[in-house]
């Protein structure tokens, strides 16, 4: 197989429909690497710096950017073109001290938005699984690929998991640890991460019981008062009463 069919690459119609890319201009796209987001959930580097920061006109100077490593994911450096981006992610700009989150946003699916350096310090994670390891502790499998133990000092004492799934932690990107917990409860403040629905914030009304989890339905009511439902899969909290991230401008 020629090298722009191997796995570097990616024929531009066959990526996700939410890449921002020329797929009638341009035969090939770049592939995104194995890591903490499915392709399916996210966006090669290569492509939030040149089509969504607007830092480079052209692949060949994108990745030219990225390798200087003025690019930063959670804190990290990150010189690898194809490091898959997802939603919640925090982008630092090395040079500029520009900071963007990761959102979902309407039609496109994800976008960037500008946030400040103190929010720059934490990311919030969807707590996807969770499992109990030697000695009766916990971990917490989040939506980025992050597992978290919690230490319990009784494994018999159900009171000390305060955690659930699908309900999201407020991680310190800076002291690498918990901050806050957010369960999936009524009146919880929700982004909408899917579906026709993509981008809009919400507050949680009711979860219908029934069916599998991550398939519920969800009914929620967002600022202007205008009710919608979605499935559980596709909510994730942002918050106790208020949301504790920057939202873009008219996704309530």
């Amino acid at each position: 197989m020629g090298r722009k069919g191997g796995s570097r690459h990616i024929k531009s119609l066959e990526a996700p429909a939410f890449w921002p890319v020329l797929r009638k201009e341009y035969k090939w796209s770049v592939r995104a690497a194995p890591g903490p987001h499915p392709i399916h959930r996210s966006l090669p580097l290569l492509i939030v710096v040149r089509d969504l920061m607007s830092l480079a006109r052209t692949s060949r100077e994108a990745r030219k950017v990225i390798a200087e490593g003025v690019i930063k994911v959670d804190g990290r450096v990150r010189k690898d073109y194809k490091f898959p981006v997802g939603i919640m992610d925090v982008i630092e700009v090395v040079r500029s001290r520009e900071f963007f989150r990761v959102l979902p946003v309407p039609t496109k699916f994800l976008g960037l938005e500008p946030i400040t350096e103190d929010e720059a310090s934490f990311k919030l994670c969807r707590i996807e699984n969770k499992s109990t390891v030697k000695g009766g502790h916990i971990q917490l499998h989040l939506h980025d690929g992050r597992n978290v133990l919690i230490k319990v000092s009784d494994p018999r004492n159900p009171g000390e998991d305060i955690y659930d799934t699908l309900g999201t932690v407020k991680f310190s990107l800076v002291e690498g640890g918990i901050e806050d917990y957010y369960p999936v409860k009524s009146d919880a403040p929700a982004i909408v991460t899917g579906g026709r629905n993509v981008g809009r914030v919400a507050r949680l009304l009711k979860v219908y019981e029934g069916v599998r989890h991550y398939r519920k339905q969800v009914q929620l009511r967002d600022s202007r008062g205008l009710e919608f439902f979605t499935t559980m899969d596709k909510v994730f909290i942002i918050g106790h009463k208020e949301p504790v991230i920057k939202v873009p401008e008219g996704a309530v």
